[in-house]
């Protein structure tokens, strides 16, 4: 299906319609999602909803790119030159976490899985505002430490999902899947840790020049 054409229309109530509709579909996905609800949580009539927006697909599609532009404008900048690859890798590694751990992240996530049919855009859109944002980031930053001989790299784009998948270890399944209702903060910090330590026992210099003696 083509995604709406129409463009919606900015106004007085358009931020409180959109706060009420991201809640409804964050809470009941988009089938589960009602327009009565949806007027009702934003605290407008249907009549003013249909006024910013009158297909329900352009609200959803609305909500999905505020939350994935908030996402990426909390992107950080992967500290270069100024620090080890352990401290480095440390911010890469909480900031990796607090996108794909987040509500919005896990619950964006079940929704683009669910709504795959509906919104062949809405992944591409979700991935490339968070995910692929701190990919590319984690890979320049590879690409440096590997100039300067700080760690040894060849295949840039494989460590970079490594290390990213080393984050994650099962915390993100146990959200998916309702297994737990948060990670709690020293739960992440050992995951992290424990990333790096196989991360540089892998990658970095005084491992790789081990390996070369042998």
């Amino acid at each position: 299906m083509n995604q709406p054409a129409a463009i919606p229309r900015k106004g007085r109530k358009y931020d409180q319609v959109l706060q009420g509709a991201r809640d409804v579909f964050m809470a009941h996905g988009f089938e589960g999602a009602s327009v009565d609800d949806i007027a009702r949580k934003a605290g407008v009539s249907k009549a003013t909803l249909y006024s910013y927006f009158p297909d329900k697909r352009l609200l959803f599609m609305e909500v999905a790119r505020h939350g994935c532009a908030r996402q990426a404008d909390t992107a950080v900048t992967i500290a270069s030159g100024c620090c080890d690859p352990e401290t480095a890798l440390r911010e890469a590694g909480h900031h990796i976490l607090s996108v794909i751990l987040s509500e919005f992240g896990v619950k964006m996530f079940r929704i683009c899985v669910a709504e795959a049919d509906r919104f062949p855009d809405l992944g591409r859109r979700f991935y490339e505002s968070g995910p692929a944002t701190i990919r590319a980031q984690l890979r320049e930053y590879l690409a440096e430490a590997t100039s300067r001989g700080e760690l040894r790299i060849d295949d840039l784009d494989l460590a970079a999902d490594q290390f990213a998948e080393l984050c994650r270890a099962d915390m993100f399944l146990r959200l998916l899947f309702n297994i737990e209702a948060e990670i709690e903060p020293q739960e992440r910090e050992r995951v992290v840790d424990a990333a790096i330590t196989t991360f540089l026992a892998r990658y970095g210099a005084l491992a790789a020049s081990d390996e070369m003696a042998r």
